[in-house]
C-alpha cells in the first residue's frame, strides 16, 4: 500500500473513532454564514492572452526580434495590461526592466505612479540598485508618488537584504515627497475646502475660484485624491467635480486611483457604483489596484465583495496569483460554497498555478469547519499525492477539528501518523492541546506517547497537565515512567521527584508519595542533594503525620539535611 492510501486509511479510521463519543461539550463553534454571490459555475476559466505575452517575454532572450513578435501579437498594451505583464514579470528583474523600458521609450507609453511604484519594487535588490535610483529621480522629476504600501514592501525587501543604507536613504525621498505632495499650495488649498465641508455648491463656488483648471492631469487628480483618501465620499465628490466643470477626462489611472480609496466598508455601495461606470467606459480595474482591495476585503472580513469582484477580473483575461486563488477559496469556504472552493483548485491546476501549501491549508480548513472532516481527509490525502507537503499549520487545523468533535484518539492517530508517515513537525501548541485533552479523557497511555514525541521534536517536557493528572488517578507505577518519559537523561532529575511528591501529597495520598520515595532508584549527586539519603533519612519519618510535614518542608527546600 503507498503512502498516500496507507495515510487516507488511517485518517478514515482516525475520524471514525470514538464520533459518538460526547462526555464532554462541544468546544467548537460553527457559526454559518450565509451570501448571495454571483453564480461561478462553469465560469471559471481565464483568457489566455495576457498569459501568452509573459509566456514569451519569459521564454525568450530579449531582442530586436521579440519586440517584433510583440508588435505582432496585436496585444493591447494599456495602463491594465502593462501592470499586469509587470506584477508577473517582477520575479525576473532583468526581464521587468527590459519590457519596461521598451514600452516607455519605443512604444510611448505613459507610465502613472503606480506602475513606477511597481518598478521600484522590481528594482529594489542589490543587483538592480543602480536602476532603482534612476526611477526614483525620474518619478521626482515628472511629479509621480509612490503609495504608501509600495514604500512599506520597499522598506521590508532592503531590511531583509541587510541593505540599510539604503532603506535610510529612501525613507528621506519618501517623507519628502509625502510632503511635497501635501504641501503644494494648491493641492493643501484644494483638500482644505474639501475636508472642511459637505460637498455642496458653496464647495464647488469656493474651488472654481482657485482656478486650477490649467493644472489638471491625471498625475495632479490623483495627488489630490491621495490626499482625501481618509474621506472616501469626499473624494469623489472631487472626483465627479473636475469631470463635470472642467470636463477632466477620467481614463484607467485615475478610474483605479478612486477605487482604491473607495473600497472600504462606508463607501462600498459608489465603490461599484464607479466600478460599472469604468467598465461602461471601456476601462478594467488593474491587477495592482485588485490585489490591494481584495487584500483589504479579506482584512475587513469583507467576503461577498472579495468574490463578486473576482468574477469581472476573470471576464477580463487576468490569471490570479497564488495569493488571489487563495483569497477567493477563504471567501467561498466561508460562505459554506464548498463545491464552488473545489472548482477553483481545479482552474488552478489548469491554467498553471499549481496550490501551495497555504492554499490547500484554507480550502481543507472550510471543509472542517464545516464538519465534513471526511471530505477533509479525502483532500489531505490528494494534497500530499500531488507532492505538497503537509506542514504544522495544516496538522493542527485537522487536530482542532477532530478535537472538536469530542474524537480525541481519532486526533493522537492522525498527529501520529502524520509524524511518522509524512515526516511532519506538530507545533508545540499542538502537542500540549492535544495532551490535556487525552488526559481529560484518561487517555494516559497516548498522552504519554506525545511526551515523547514532543522530546524527539526537541520541545521541552511539558509535565504540568500530567503531574495533575497522575497525583489524582495515578499509580506510582505511572509516576515513574512519567519521570523516565519526560527526562532527557538517564536518570529524571531530583527536582522531578520533588515536584511529583509534594503533587501526591497535596492531594492526600500519602501511602503512594511513601511507596514512591522508596521506589527511587539511586542517582548521582545533583547540586547538594541526594535522591538515596533523602529516601534513607525519610524512610523512617513517614509514619506519622508530623513527619510528612517535615519531608514537605524538606522537599520544598524549607529544611536542609547534610548527606
Amino acid at each position: 500500500m503507498n503512502l498516500t492510501k496507507r495515510l487516507l486509511s488511517s485518517i478514515r479510521v482516525a475520524n471514525s473513532l470514538y464520533s459518538t463519543q460526547l462526555t464532554r461539550p462541544n468546544s467548537l463553534k460553527n457559526q454559518v454564514i450565509t451570501y448571495s454571490f454571483p453564480n461561478l459555475h462553469g465560469k471559471l476559466f481565464f483568457s489566455t492572452n495576457p498569459e501568452q505575452t509573459i509566456h514569451r517575454i519569459l521564454s525568450e532572450k530579449w531582442s530586436d526580434k521579440l519586440e517584433q513578435e510583440l508588435l505582432n501579437s496585436k496585444f493591447d498594451f494599456n495602463h491594465e495590461t502593462v501592470m499586469y505583464v509587470m506584477k508577473k514579470l517582477s520575479k525576473d528583474p532583468q526581464k521587468a526592466s527590459d519590457f519596461f523600458n521598451w514600452i516607455v521609450n519605443k512604444q510611448g507609453f505613459q507610465p502613472s505612479s503606480a506602475i513606477y511604484s511597481l518598478m521600484l519594487r522590481v528594482y529594489a535588490n542589490k543587483d538592480s540598485i543602480k536602476w532603482f535610483w534612476i526611477t526614483v529621480h525620474k518619478m521626482k522629476e515628472e511629479g509621480f508618488f509612490v503609495d504608501d504600501q509600495a514604500y512599506m514592501l520597499i522598506l521590508r525587501d532592503f531590511k531583509n537584504l541587510n541593505m540599510m543604507h539604503e532603506a535610510l536613504i529612501f525613507t528621506k525621498f519618501y517623507n519628502a515627497m509625502v510632503k511635497d505632495n501635501a504641501g503644494s499650495d494648491v493641492i493643501k488649498e484644494i483638500v482644505g475646502v474639501v475636508i472642511e465641508s459637505d460637498w455642496g455648491n458653496g464647495v464647488e463656488e469656493r474651488l472654481k475660484q482657485m482656478n486650477f483648471g490649467f493644472r489638471l492631469s491625471e498625475n495632479f487628480v490623483l495627488r489630490v485624491l491621495k490626499n482625501l483618501r481618509k474621506y472616501p465620499l469626499k473624494a469623489l465628490g472631487f472626483f465627479r467635480w473636475v469631470s463635470k466643470d472642467f470636463n477632466f477626462e477620467h481614463n484607467t489611472v485615475t478610474y483605479n486611483g478612486i477605487l482604491r480609496i473607495l473600497g472600504q466598508e462606508d463607501s462600498i455601495q459608489e465603490f461599484w457604483n464607479v466600478f460599472d461606470e469604468m467598465k461602461s467606459n471601456g476601462y478594467e480595474m488593474d491587477l495592482d489596484t485588485y490585489l490591494k482591495i481584495t487584500r483589504f476585503f479579506q482584512k475587513r472580513k469583507m467576503l461577498k465583495e472579495a468574490v463578486e469582484l473576482y468574477e469581472p477580473m476573470k471576464d477580463a483575461g487576468y490569471a490570479p496569483d497564488n495569493i488571489t486563488y487563495s483569497q477567493l477559496i477563504f471567501g467561498l469556504c466561508k460562505a459554506r460554497r464548498l463545491e464552488e472552493a473545489l472548482e477553483v483548485i481545479d482552474v488552478m491546476e489548469q491554467n498553471g498555478c499549481i496550490p501551495d501549501i497555504k492554499t490547500w491549508t484554507i480550502l481543507i480548513q472550510g471543509h472542517c469547519g464545516a464538519n465534513d472532516l471526511d471530505k477533509a481527509c479525502i483532500l489531505l490525502a490528494n494534497m500530499i499525492e500531488k507532492g505538497c507537503e503537509a506542514d504544522g499549520d495544516l496538522l493542527d487545523v485537522f487536530i482542532n477539528a477532530f478535537l472538536g468533535h469530542n474524537k480525541t484518539i481519532g486526533a493522537f492517530i492522525m498527529l501520529t501518523d502524520m509524524v511518522k508517515s509524512c515526516g511532519v513537525k506538530p507545533w508545540q501548541a499542538t502537542y500540549k492541546n492535544l495532551i490535556q485533552e487525552l488526559l481529560l479523557d484518561r487517555k494516559f497511555d497516548e498522552s504519554l506517547e506525545l511526551l515523547r514525541l514532543m522530546k524527539k521534536h526537541g520541545y521541552p517536557p511539558f509535565l504540568e497537565p500530567f503531574v495533575r493528572y497522575v497525583s489524582k488517578y495515578g499509580t506510582v507505577d505511572d509516576a515513574l515512567v512519567l519521570l523516565k518519559a519526560s527526562s532527557f537523561k538517564e536518570s529524571p532529575a531530583v527536582s522531578a521527584y520533588q515536584r511529583m511528591l509534594k503533587s501526591l501529597f497535596e492531594e492526600g495520598r500519602e501511602s503512594e508519595a511513601k511507596d514512591m520515595l522508596f521506589r527511587c532508584p539511586p542517582h548521582d549527586e545533583v547540586g547538594d542533594i541526594r535522591l538515596p539519603n533523602i529516601r534513607n533519612k525519610y524512610s523512617t519519618i513517614l509514619d506519622d503525620f508530623m513527619n510528612q510535614i517535615r519531608l514537605w518542608f524538606t522537599l520544598m527546600g524549607v529544611l536542609s539535611y547534610d548527606t
